[in-house]
Parts: structure tokens; C-alpha cells; sequence
């Protein structure tokens, strides 16, 4: 089996946020790799990596990062391919903001999706959107796996309507 997503990390402490990115495609059924590259302490590897990616089969990058957060920018300027950028609260973060801002602000012809602070599982949703519109059977898969949300908000307005306050109308 052949990984069609690389989910990457600047370091395994970010794990526990980009576990939400994997257990959605173990969901899925989308063969992944996960590692852990840094932009700062493993440069040479992180290029290597981008530039090399979609020679694998690769077909969209989810990188994940705290603090200065560059390993989502560097991937981008170095691959052809897609990257989603996770920015994550870390132990030297300023709530998260520089996270947010140092991979939300990308320089004109390098973009980098980004999705909410510590949101891996939007960043694989996305992914698998991004992968779906050449894959009938993953297209199928996103239909079904939205249309269980909504059912979801359905259930939950039936119970709500069993919830009783004095003055509620509904």
C-alpha cells in the first residue's frame, strides 16, 4: 500500500494533534505516512522531502507546526503539490497567534491552506476534498461522511425539542 497523504510534524510533541489528521484517513480508508521533519533543525530533509514527494505518489502534504511555525511555508516552496498547514499551540506559542499568522501569511505564489488553530482533522478533511475530485469512490465517501453530520444535527434538534424550560417556544 502506497501512501497517497504525508502528514508532517515539526516534532512528535505535535502528535497528539495530528492524530486527529490520521484517524480520520484510517476513517477513510487513505493510506498515509506520518514523520517528523523540522524546518529549523532538519532543512536539508524537509527540502529533500517536499521536492521529492510527489515522485511517491504523494498527493497532498498536511504539515503541522508550533511557534514560528515555517515547516508548512517551506514544504509549499518547495513541492508542486498541495499543502495544508496546521498551525498548533505549543509550549512557546502566543496562544497559538504565531502559529496562525507565520502560516496563514504566505508570500504571493507560495499558498498554504490553512485551517483553525490544533485542526488536524479539517486539514485531512480538506485533503481527502482535494483528492476526491479525481476519485469517484472517495467522492462517495465525502458525501457520506457529510451527510452523517448533518444527520447528527438532525438527531440532536429531536432531542432538543424534548428539553423542556418554562418559557421555550419550540
Amino acid at each position: 500500500m502506497k501512501p497517497r497523504v504525508t502528514i508532517i510534524m515539526g516534532s512528535t510533541s505535535d502528535l497528539k494533534v495530528m492524530s486527529g489528521a490520521a484517524n480520520f484517513f484510517d476513517q477513510m480508508e487513505i493510506p498515509f505516512e506520518v514523520m517528523a521533519l523540522s524546518a529549523h533543525r532538519t532543512p536539508d530533509k524537509v527540502m529533500s522531502f517536499a521536492a521529492e514527494a510527489h515522485k511517491r505518489g504523494i498527493e497532498v502534504i498536511i504539515a503541522g507546526a508550533g511557534g514560528a511555525a515555517h515547516l508548512p511555508g517551506v514544504i509549499a516552496a518547495m513541492t508542486p503539490l498541495p499543502v495544508i498547514g496546521v498551525p498548533i499551540k505549543s509550549s512557546n506559542s502566543i496562544d497559538g497567534w504565531d502559529s496562525i499568522l507565520s502560516i496563514l501569511q504566505m508570500p504571493s505564489g507560495i499558498p498554504v491552506a490553512t485551517v483553525a488553530l490544533d485542526g488536524a482533522q479539517n486539514a485531512a478533511i480538506l485533503a481527502t476534498q482535494i483528492m476526491a475530485n479525481g476519485d469517484k469512490d472517495l467522492f462517495g465517501k465525502i458525501v457520506d461522511f457529510k451527510a452523517a453530520m448533518a444527520q447528527k444535527i438532525e438527531k440532536a434538534n429531536k432531542e432538543l425539542a424534548e428539553v423542556k424550560f418554562n418559557f421555550k417556544t419550540n
